[in-house]
């Protein structure tokens, strides 16, 4: 289903967002039966918390039917805020079917900003997101009628794009293969009028991208590199999404606890198809470009394999010392053909390390580059998009770190330190002469939050789309 706002009818529930400090104030101005009520249920504001006060006991909006019914929703403490996400979706989960108008306040009750209340909206929308490709799920039946002033159309695309990259990610791999995702992305081109190229099998060879060959040749699928172009004029961005559709680790083959979860190993191309829709739905005038090299790194007699060096289509030589290292090397020739096309800024996203995972847990996306003013910007927006990023370090003195004896480069340098510091170095040689962003992500909740259900998940996209105007001065 699509993530849509309802329409207000007679009907819609008028929904007050209280926070815990300000119950007692609110309370002050209501009937005292409304009092009574909210005591006896155990309201308190708190984080998530849903009550339904039927009518005559509710005073309602003003110039309301005097007997209808109001909803509440805890928006909790502060400090607890800090902790959570999309306080209104957890509330919002917890109310019966209907459609709801918020009301966070007016006067001294009023605390949600212009930010914090599309947030909260968006929450709602996300929470409506069911994966139901393979066994039905009973829908999210609490609606919400878009509030004055919002720009419900761009939340509506904001959550249309979440939904998308969700879906991509969940999708099993005998669903998702390299072949699939081409037809995701050509089916995301027919809806912005945009043009898809793809390049697949042996013509990965003629075409000088031997890494993408190298890495994928051993599937029954075969591996591509698919090319979404859109926009004609403004600044040019390309977006390269690492597309490895399922990783078994390769010749280096992976156990079976750390296979389990490896359909989101496309994660990266799932997150930057879902940036392009936001960018396409939303008409920005600039040159959009998204290269996805899609792969499934699988076993067979013609495997690359562990000691192999290869070249890349730079010229750089690659030594294999760990064939479930697969990522890096097929981003690499995708970042070379990107930057050949000299765009103002090139961006990578990819479920690349599990030492990123390490470092900062499943719920930030941490990201590399070389310009202050870039990371600057993105700081700015991920917070007020309930989309959180941090800045990693190109770590310069690495560098000798991922350089073997034999060849230019290693695809897995050996020790365990620095892992995701390294693949990002890495990656930066083959983009070298670029403004140069990469995203380290997960992609995948573990456990359902709240508008955020256990499964695939975008990350640092939505703090990317608000900060383009200021990265391409837009």
């Amino acid at each position: 289903m699509a993530p849509r706002f309802a329409p207000a009818t007679a009907a819609t529930v008028p929904l007050y967002l209280i926070a815990q400090d300000q119950l007692q104030d609110w309370l002050a101005d209501q009937p005292e039966t409304l009092q009574t009520w909210v005591t006896q249920n155990g309201f308190t504001g708190a984080y998530g918390q849903a009550l339904l006060v039927p009518g005559l006991l509710a005073r309602g909006p003003e110039g309301a039917d005097p007997a209808v019914t109001v909803a509440l929703a805890g928006y909790g403490t502060e400090t607890l805020r800090a902790r959570k996400r999309f306080t209104l979706a957890a509330a919002a989960e917890k109310l019966p079917a209907g459609s709801y108008q918020l009301i966070h306040g007016s006067g001294k009750t009023a605390f949600l900003s212009p930010d914090q209340l599309a947030a909260e909206c968006l929450g709602w929308l996300l929470a409506q997101y069911r994966f139901t490709r393979y066994k039905a799920a009973a829908e999210m039946e609490a609606e919400l009628v878009a509030p004055e002033g919002l720009d419900a159309s761009a939340i509506e695309n904001l959550a249309a794009a979440e939904f998308l990259t969700r879906d991509l990610i969940n999708t099993p791999a005998a669903d998702m293969g390299p072949a699939q995702l081409e037809e995701a992305v050509e089916a995301l081109a027919a809806e912005f009028d945009a043009s898809v190229g793809v390049i697949a099998g042996d013509d990965l060879l003629e075409a000088n991208l031997p890494l993408i060959h190298s890495v994928g040749r051993a599937a029954e699928q075969a591996p591509r590199l698919i090319d979404l172009r859109w926009g004609s004029s403004g600044p040019s961005l390309t977006l390269v999404g690492k597309g490895v559709c399922f990783d078994t680790g390769g010749l280096n083959l992976k156990p079976g606890a750390s296979m389990g979860l490896m359909k989101k190993d496309m994660g990266g191309a799932a997150n930057v198809l879902g940036l392009a829709r936001m960018i396409m739905s939303a008409g920005i005038k600039l040159q959009l470009r998204v290269l996805i090299p899609a792969v499934e790194n699988s076993v067979a007699g013609n495997a690359f394999r562990p000691g192999d060096v290869l070249t890349s289509r730079s010229g750089l030589t690659v030594e294999i010392n760990n064939t479930d290292a697969e990522g890096r090397l097929v981003l690499a020739d995708a970042l070379t053909l990107a930057e050949e096309g000299t765009p103002d800024l090139i961006i990578s996203m990819a479920t690349l390390t599990g030492a990123a995972r390490v470092a900062v847990g499943p719920d930030l996306a941490p990201f590399y580059t070389d310009q202050d003013n870039d990371a600057g910007a993105l700081a700015a927006t991920a917070a007020p998009q309930a989309d959180p990023v941090w800045r990693m370090p190109f770590h310069t003195p690495y560098e000798s770190m991922i350089e073997p004896a034999i060849a230019d480069l290693d695809n897995a340098p050996s020790g365990g330190f620095a892992g995701s510091i390294t693949a990002a170095l890495f990656l930066r040689r083959f983009a070298a002469d670029s403004r140069y962003m990469h995203f380290d992500i997960y992609g995948w909740m573990p456990s359902a939050a709240p508008g955020r259900p256990k499964g695939g998940i975008g990350q640092g996209g939505r703090a990317l789309f608000a900060a383009l105007p200021a990265l391409l001065d837009l």
